[in-house]
């Protein structure tokens, strides 16, 4: 089949041209982002392919339509960026990659706990100056602490476990359902008001629904405990980010870790070193001394890059097929989100 990609980078094309030995696809690549201004680019192909934070709204999917695609293949496992309704209507079938490597953002997560903590980009940039002072630098230890998991499906599994394996005491909030095997081992689930005033570090790791945007907002803030650190290595939108801001000026949040940010889409994944950032929001975040910001990283794993070829190009195979498509995104799997 002929696949057009977008937001597709150096890497992308290297995984998936590696991956595509095995499937035959023809691909085409850009790196420019889905856009309506854009999407006259995959004129003519059946399907297209595109990543977190390209736009596919009514609009762009009629363009899309009118142009003779009828296959969109996420190579992520969120679908929020997609008007699901108006894919339905124009006779799209969407299909995803629900997991890649749960490790790489269930570690990515931790490691911007440690950085945090233990204030390893503060001292990174001081050693480097040759200035060999700790005043500043304090830490403390993990063990013993509670941490809050919101979210146990794999990646968040895979957080807690880890967070096991540090000696902390582990909660877990998760609207669906309790994992077996993380109670197992003693996780404790909670209601999220019962959670939140707990724990001492609180990590998101759920899908961004229309019940879950916003989950952190400044009633939910408040009832944290009073320098608590914020992880969020899921959706930008799960955060209210003003009111973040407000909760670390007021020093009731003490630290904040993002992967993601609900205006990414104008940010992530370009180089805008030469030029002026006007998002007042994400600049007033990079103010502060206990904030450390990666632009949405966490996935970005050798593993994790060819499993999501992989299982893209395969997902691709199995609709040209006419097969069903296990990843495929139905109204049953969006009403489980």
């Amino acid at each position: 089949m002929r696949v057009f990609f977008f937001s597709a980078h150096s890497y992308d094309r290297r995984d998936f041209a590696a991956a595509n030995g095995d499937f035959n696809h023809e691909l085409q690549f850009t790196e420019a982002t889905l856009t309506l201004t854009t999407a006259p680019l995959a004129h003519g192909y059946p399907a297209i392919c595109t990543f977190v934070n390209d736009i596919l709204d009514r609009a762009t999917l009629s363009l899309l339509a009118e142009g003779g695609t009828r296959l969109i293949a996420l190579r992520c496992a969120g679908f929020n960026q997609v008007d699901l309704e108006a894919a339905q209507e124009l006779g799209f079938s969407v299909v995803r990659v629900p997991a890649y490597s749960p490790h790489a953002v269930a570690e990515h997560a931790v490691g911007l706990i440690m950085t945090l903590n233990r204030k390893f980009h503060r001292a990174y940039a001081r050693v480097r100056e040759n200035n060999f002072r700790l005043s500043g630098l304090e830490g403390f230890d993990l063990y013993g602490k509670a941490v809050g998991v919101v979210g146990t499906g794999r990646i968040g599994c895979v957080f807690a476990q880890i967070m096991l394996g540090f000696g902390c005491e582990v909660f877990a909030f998760d609207p669906k359902a309790e994992n077996r095997e993380l109670t197992a081992r003693g996780v404790r689930y909670l209601p999220l008001e019962q959670l939140l005033p707990k724990v001492d570090i609180l990590s998101l790791h759920c899908p961004l629904t229309p019940e879950s945007h916003y989950l952190i907002n400044r009633d939910s803030l408040q009832k944290m405990k009073p320098g608590a650190m914020l992880i969020n290595t899921s959706r930008g939108g799960l955060l209210d980010t003003a009111a973040v801001v407000e909760a670390l000026k007021s020093h009731q949040l003490g630290y904040l870790g993002l992967d993601v940010y609900e205006q990414e889409g104008d940010l992530f994944f370009s180089d805008l070193s030469n030029t002026v950032v006007d998002d007042d929001v994400f600049q007033r975040l990079l103010t502060f001394p206990n904030v450390v910001i990666t632009g949405h990283q966490a996935y970005f794993t050798r593993e994790a890059l060819n499993a999501i070829a992989r299982t893209t190009l395969g997902n691709i195979r199995e609709v040209e097929a006419g097969r069903p498509c296990a990843n495929a995104v139905t109204s049953a799997l969006v009403q489980s989100q």
